[in-house]
């Protein structure tokens, strides 16, 4: 074992599917508000931002949308057209040279966004509920509207959507793709009784709930000849429409044991943050004794918290993001006890290369200083 990693787990590294990861350190899904040009495609930017990070095990990128209809927030990136697909191939050459590994993020945020997204036409989602939350358009925060409800055949061509999603991630050269099903985006809704009062298929019980999921998954996993495709869920996520109950999350529970069979790569778990490390380890020791693949857990971990709950097998690895905006180097500051900087806030969701690119490495700090 390098002499770095005793004592860390999470600088061991890890296999999943047939992908070996050097560490455990991934880092997680952030959106930053950086593509800002008509094709929302990425730019040279992107590609150099997330190249400074390929230190990590494993880059999960922002949420990217599957559709022009799957947009709800200003100045992401898609990856549903050309244009937005070789620009991705620039990101994923960027990382590999620097000699990381890189998913796509594939999300929809259904209900959740806003006409003014939308070209003015409404939102759809699993029924005509209103989320009850707000949005940020390019005029301010506005109240979530009355979203349409999906049609069948709608549903059918999301399906497609993520599919071909899926598709030009692999021609883009990514290392394989994460589904976004966290938060109060499309596919909670569908698994969340308050929003999904569907008579159909997709509705009336917590396997109808989830087929939107399952069979969203059975349409990208074909994409990629080993496991390559992660899921990310947020069981304990709460507001709006979204309560952490125990009845949402037993649904949780089932839904989490039939993944099981779903030959994924990995699943990742959002949880709140705890206000220690043992109330880490509860949190999330419910899925672990239930998923039997790779279990990756996400939320408010420090270096510490997240090496003990490797070491009791609570889970196989732990993403980190806020570390990751101000920290590009975040393993080598874990591997030899660097201190971590802090992101300025103001920053995090601004155009350009502002709090975006430009933040250091702890060995250039220590060059400046002579030290």
């Amino acid at each position: 074992m390098n002499v770095t990693a005793i004592g860390q787990p999470l600088l061991t590294p890890l296999r999943i599917g047939d992908l070996t990861l050097p560490n455990r350190v991934i880092m997680a899904p952030m959106t930053r508000a950086r593509a800002s040009n008509a094709a929302l495609a990425p730019t040279p930017a992107h590609a150099l931002y997330y190249a400074q990070r390929a230190g990590a095990g494993l880059i999960i990128t922002e949420g990217t949308w599957v559709s022009a209809q799957a947009i709800g927030a200003s100045n992401v990136p898609g990856i549903y057209t050309e244009a937005q697909t070789r620009a991705w191939t620039a990101v994923t050459e960027a990382v590999h040279q620097a000699g990381g590994r890189i998913f796509s993020q594939l999300g929809h945020v259904g209900a959740k966004s806003h006409p003014d997204h939308l070209g003015g036409a409404l939102p759809a989602g699993p029924s005509a509920i209103n989320p009850g939350e707000q949005r940020l358009t390019p005029t301010g925060m506005k109240d979530t509207v009355t979203p349409r409800e999906l049609t069948p055949a709608e549903i059918t061509q999301t399906i497609a959507d993520y599919r071909a999603a899926a598709s030009n991630a692999h021609r883009a050269g990514f290392d394989g793709i994460e589904v976004h099903a966290q938060g109060s985006h499309l596919i909670p809704q569908f698994l969340n009784p308050r929003l999904n009062q569907r008579t159909d298929a997709y509705g009336g019980s917590t396997v109808a709930r989830a087929r939107f999921l399952l069979e969203l998954l059975h349409a990208v996993t074909g994409i990629w000849d080993s496991p390559r495709v992660g899921v990310k869920l947020s069981p304990y996520w709460s507001g709006g429409s979204f309560t952490a109950d125990e009845d949402t999350l037993a649904r949780y529970d089932w839904l989490i044991a039939e993944l099981n069979s779903a030959d994924l790569a990995y699943l990742h778990v959002m949880g709140t943050p705890p206000s220690d490390s043992d109330d880490h380890l509860a949190l999330f020791s419910r899925y672990r004794g239930t998923y039997q693949g790779t279990l990756i857990v996400n939320v408010g971990f420090t270096q510490d918290s997240a090496n003990t709950t490797i070491e009791r097998g609570v889970a196989d690895a732990v993403s980190f993001g806020a570390p990751y905006i101000a920290n590009p180097d975040l393993v080598d500051r874990f591997t030899h006890g660097y201190p971590l900087a802090a992101a300025d806030p103001a920053t995090i969701y601004t155009g350009g290369p502002t709090g975006y690119t430009d933040y250091p490495t702890a060995t250039a700090l220590l060059s400046e200083t002579g030290r």
